[in-house]
């Protein structure tokens, strides 16, 4: 696993996946450790940590729209600036916290720079990187995000194997750091125009039926989130005669299989026709995995269960690698141009409603029902992958074009990542 492999070709999008990286490295370690910091230094009882964590995420979601349509109005590298020293602060503010409502407050402010951040990341890379070669950088994004992630995970480790104070707080000291140093690298990126909108077209995505299927559908996809840091560990516990830390090397061996081969899946998926193509076989790959999860219930011996959920956790991250590159692409694809952080905005709410809905629904599929709900969550997957197909058409067919959106953005600069035939990316009727 190489450099080259891992980071995108030299230019802007290097830059953002630098940023991506610093970052990741300081969230690794932040989520190995948030749950017993919060529980067993701050003194926090569990279930008002995860309450506040479910109000703050709802919080930060619902504002994901707003704070994406600010980043197209002001300029997206300003705000992902700015929400990156948000985000920054609240972490930091996590080392002084000693009891609920402060801690409610600051997961907050959080969890909503964390949305807008993620909104103004993507319109700013829209904005930097022409259509055609967006899904190529988000490939590399998400390498080296998991590349990141993995290496914080075990930072994080050595601060839950020490069980000290000091060193929780040298985690949470880093993560606030890391998103400062963040700040500080989206500001050595060109500046993209910002939008001028004119009256009665705010918030345009909120009234875009056929954009809030394909979110509603993709939301059903991202199932596949909480099923590996939820469904998997609870079905491992209570339904196998798995070890438990076979739960830990599943989660390292997903991080890296995305880190080595996602940019290599990605690599074919350059419109809005190969993305949906990209999405449904993520949906059957997705099956097959759940297929072979359910084969490791209990009755079936230790060895043969770990080699089992291995093996489901390679289909899984398969499926998984097919269907973060078909849904980047159909998220930009389908998005208005100039609108980018709104719709962004919108999109990633579907991650929200993943996290949310999943740990309900998984547990009830998976430690009531047991090997018949592996069949009904992998169906699932499939009916909404087949249905993303009707849904992008749909969304096709109401775009007649740019004019008359009520959005102006001055001509853009080619960048160096710009692919050698700029009409070869997915636009359907002008959507970029």
């Amino acid at each position: 696993m190489t450099t080259h492999r891992i980071l995108p070709p030299a230019g802007p999008a290097r830059v953002l996946a630098s940023a991506q990286l610093v970052n990741s490295l300081g969230d690794g370690a932040y989520y190995v450790t948030s749950a017993l910091y919060f529980t067993s230094v701050v003194g926090l009882a569990p279930e008002r940590v995860g309450l506040g964590l479910t109000l703050a995420w709802a919080v930060g979601s619902g504002l994901g729209v707003p704070l994406g349509r600010l980043a197209d109005r002001r300029g997206p590298r300003g705000a992902a600036v700015l929400f990156a020293l948000a985000t920054s602060g609240a972490v930091a503010s996590f080392l002084v916290i000693r009891s609920f409502w402060p801690f409610l407050l600051a997961v907050c402010v959080y969890a909503t720079a964390q949305s807008g951040l993620a909104a103004a990341r993507q319109a700013l890379l829209a904005g930097l990187v022409e259509p055609g070669g967006r899904t190529a950088v988000l490939a590399h994004l998400q390498s080296t995000l998991n590349a990141g992630l993995a290496v914080g995970a075990g930072i994080g480790g050595l601060a839950l194997y020490s069980g000290t104070r000091s060193g929780y707080l040298a985690v949470f000291a880093l993560d606030a750091v890391s998103f400062l140093v963040c700040a500080l690298v989206l500001a050595r990126l060109p500046g993209v125009q910002p939008v001028v909108v004119e009256r009665g077209s705010a918030l345009a995505v909120l009234g875009d039926r056929p954009y809030a299927l394909i979110t509603l559908l993709n939301a059903v996809l991202l199932l596949r989130m909480p099923l590996l840091s939820l469904g998997i560990p609870l079905w491992v516990g209570e339904r196998t005669e798995a070890p438990d830390w076979v739960v830990s090397a599943l989660f390292v061996l997903n991080t890296v299989a995305v880190a080595a081969f996602q940019v290599r899946t990605a690599r074919g998926v350059t419109s809005l026709g190969t993305a949906v193509g990209a999405v449904r076989r993520s949906g059957w790959t997705l099956l097959a995995s759940c297929a072979v999860f359910a084969l490791s219930a209990a009755g079936v011996p230790v060895w043969a269960a770990v080699v089992v959920l291995v093996a489901g956790a390679v289909v899984q991250v398969a499926g998984e690698m097919l269907h973060s590159a078909g849904s980047w692409q159909i998220g930009f694809g389908l998005a208005p141009d100039g609108r980018i952080g709104e719709y962004q905005g919108f999109y990633g709410t579907g991650v929200t409603v993943a996290r949310t809905a999943g740990p309900l629904l998984l547990t009830a599929l998976l430690v009531t029902w047991g090997v018949p709900g592996w069949l009904v969550l992998g169906g699932l997957f499939v009916g909404a992958s087949y249905a993303m197909g009707p849904a992008v058409r749909w969304a096709g067919r109401s775009r007649p074009g740019n004019a008359g959106s009520g959005l102006r953005r001055g001509p853009r600069p080619r960048t160096p990542y710009d692919p050698a035939e700029p009409g070869s990316g997915a636009r359907v009727n002008g959507a970029g």
